[in-house]
């Protein structure tokens, strides 16, 4: 037996090793699956150069709980170690078996999981105490016993283990007393280990028989040796893919749309499956579904570092040994193979996507609805991205037809340009609340475009700034008189006085609702076609566009705090309003105004109108109906005087 103190710079390193290496004290159990996989995939490494010789026989790597004892061991059949090197692996801390062991058998040790030495050392985050019985492959070794109660002083001494392979005991500190739950444990096993290439064997299996669960004879394993990722495509059907989406996400009951396989050896090794979910709204929700690998390890589902923002939306698995990890492999580190990666990530995606587009534009269409947040995302976030979608984007119009922006620029250019070459695309984003303004759009032979998705604005003003400044313009289909919206001619003229159009703007002014926290009204009074409303609400294109976009993007505030604000157009060419112009009673008034520094009196004609007149507040209550503004007791007053009118 021999003792002695593990070679670190300071006595300190067991109180770092639990509160700061590692993240989470729930990977302990998967860096020690990894060591046992690794030994494992070892002995099969120097099986297949000749260096072992004979059948391996059972190579599963098992974990067992003993509750009594307070006890949770991993075991493995792999190559084992002799005293000498769990002096140099154990005692040493960071020093590396694997690494040392990869650059020996470089060409051959694929499956090889260990980067650092350290992850035995997450034991300790959990445990008072952690023993090593090891039996080395080689001929004559002695079997080893090691222990440690987490201090730098060790025990190490010759023991008797019947068989090859390593099994380390962690003796569960009280604190930790949930890791010697089956359920805990059989969690932390699928969530960590799902996929690693050796079996992991926990308890039996067990099925419900006469109203009771009973346990069988048979190995309880944990994990798909062989996962669809690890496969070649031409080995894969669409169920298989689809199999094994649902095997990643039980609780995921939408079908994925199509999937992406990944496979590159150089410059970097990287294989994956890339699945597009739908994705109709809420953003947050989809996110971090991308599940990364390291040799079949699961590290995380925060990728944000490995794939640009927008591919997050993705779901699916990515797998490479050259994406750099800290020592607790729960961190990303940012270097050029990342960049590489993320580069050739986006670059399959967005070729898959064109692809797609290229072979069936009409299939593409019908997932349109489905993907196009996805794809939105990408093309506000990446420029990259953008030069590749801008080819199969799609945008769709009110008859439910779809096409790309240039395409749909060329359909409309003749009918929606105005008199100053700009082109205007019209849209909503309620074709129900639109609906008076749409049909006079329609009525014009002018199409409108659907545009209710969370990023549609955000997009719409990307377009904009990629077009020659002012010659492509979206606006809403309610922001003005489709006169205004889109110019054809000159403005038109009413044969109104300024002071006859002032007395009309404040009569209705003085009749709107008055919440200038959340709603501002504006009243102007302009020509509109004489089949239009008499009365109706616009909202400013720009003021609203903000107010939208303030709510998906940081620095905005100060347009989403701000009320919302509506133009009360007083169509003076309708005949209600010139009815109601030739009603005003005017007067002569006195009034003091400044001139050159001087003070003057000037006489003003002053109209108004009859306050009493209910039409006004009709007329003010028939424009809020129309956009939807007229609500609880203003809604039953209208229906009310409605009656009384009639």
């Amino acid at each position: 037996m021999s003792k002695g103190n593990i070679g670190v710079t300071s006595d300190n390193i067991f109180p770092v090793i639990k509160k700061f290496l590692y993240s989470d004290h729930e990977i302990f159990l998967r860096e020690l699956i990894s060591n046992a996989v690794d030994a494992t995939s070892k002995l099969k490494t120097l099986s297949s150069v000749g260096e072992v010789k004979g059948d391996l026989g059972d190579l599963r790597v098992r974990v067992n709980i003993n509750k009594e004892k307070k006890t949770l061991t991993v075991s493995d059949h792999g190559i084992g170690m002799t005293a000498e090197e769990v002096d140099k692996y154990i005692n040493q801390i960071a020093f590396s078996g694997a690494e040392e062991f990869l650059n020996q058998y470089k060409d051959k040790a694929e499956a090889i999981i260990g980067h650092f030495g350290l992850g035995f050392y997450s034991a300790f985050m959990v445990s008072k105490k952690v023993e090593i019985f090891s039996q080395s492959y080689k001929e004559d070794a002695k079997a080893v016993h090691w222990s440690c109660e987490g201090s730098p002083e060790y025990v190490m001494e010759d023991t008797i283990k019947a068989e090859r392979g390593t099994d380390i005991v962690l003796h569960i500190d009280d604190e930790f007393t949930q890791y010697l739950e089956d359920a805990t444990i059989e969690g932390l096993l699928k969530k960590y280990c799902k996929f690693l290439p050796i079996e992991i064997a926990f308890g039996k299996k067990k099925e419900w028989k006469d109203g009771k669960e009973v346990e069988l004879d048979e190995e309880n394993i944990i994990n798909d040796v062989n996962p669809a990722w690890t496969r070649k495509p031409t080995d894969l059907t669409e169920e298989d893919y689809t199999k094994f989406y649902h095997e990643l996400y039980p609780m995921q009951f939408d079908e994925p749309l199509f999937h992406i396989h990944l496979n590159v050896d150089y410059p970097f090794n990287l294989t994956g499956i890339l699945y597009f979910p739908k994705i109709k709204s809420n953003l947050d929700v989809h996110r971090n579904k991308i599940q990364l690998y390291c040799n079949q390890v699961y590290v995380t589902d925060e990728v944000e570092n490995i794939v640009p923002e927008y591919l997050t939306l993705l779901h699916g698995v990515i797998d490479s040994p050259d994406i750099p990890l800290n020592v607790s492999r729960s961190y990303l580190q940012s270097d050029n193979n990342v960049k590489k990666i993320s580069g050739y990530i986006t670059k399959k995606v967005a070729d898959k996507l064109a692809e797609l587009y290229k072979a069936d534009k009409d299939e593409f269409a019908k997932k349109w609805d489905d993907i196009k947040m996805f794809i939105q995302f990408g093309m506000l976030t990446d420029e990259k991205f953008y030069e590749k979608a801008v080819s199969f984007a799609l945008v769709k119009n009110l008859d439910g037809k779809y096409a790309t922006l240039d395409e749909y620029k060329t359909q409309v250019k003749d009918a929606q340009t105005d008199k100053d070459g700009n082109l205007v695309l019209l849209y909503t984003n309620d074709p129900d609340a639109h609906y008076t303004y749409i049909e006079r759009a329609k009525a014009k032979g002018y199409d409108v475009l659907l545009m209710d998705g969370e990023l549609d604005v955000h997009c719409m003003s990307q377009a904009e700034q990629k077009a020659e400044e002012g010659k492509l313009r979206f606006v809403r289909i309610d922001s003005d008189t489709i006169e205004n919206l889109i110019k054809k001619e000159d403005t038109a003229k009413d044969d109104y006085t300024d002071e006859q159009k002032e007395g009309l703007r404040k009569a209705f002014e003085a009749l709107l609702p008055s919440d200038a926290d959340k709603l501002k009204y504006y009243v102007t009074c302009e020509p509109a076609a004489t089949d239009a409303l008499p009365v109706f609400l616009t909202q400013n294109e720009f003021m609203r566009r903000m107010k939208e976009m303030s709510a998906h993007q940081q620095g905005m505030n100060f347009y989403g705090n701000l009320p919302d604000s509506y133009n009360l157009v007083v169509n003076t060419s309708h005949p209600l309003i010139q009815e109601l112009v030739n009603k005003e009673t005017s007067e002569e008034v006195q009034e003091e105004v400044e001139k050159d520094g001087k003070k003057e009196t000037v006489v003003k004609t002053v109209y108004t109108l009859n306050a009493e007149d209910e039409r006004l507040k009709q007329l003010i209550d028939i424009a809020l109906l129309a956009s939807g503004l007229l609500k609880g007791e203003a809604l039953a007053k209208f229906v009310n005087r409605s009656v009384e009118l009639l």
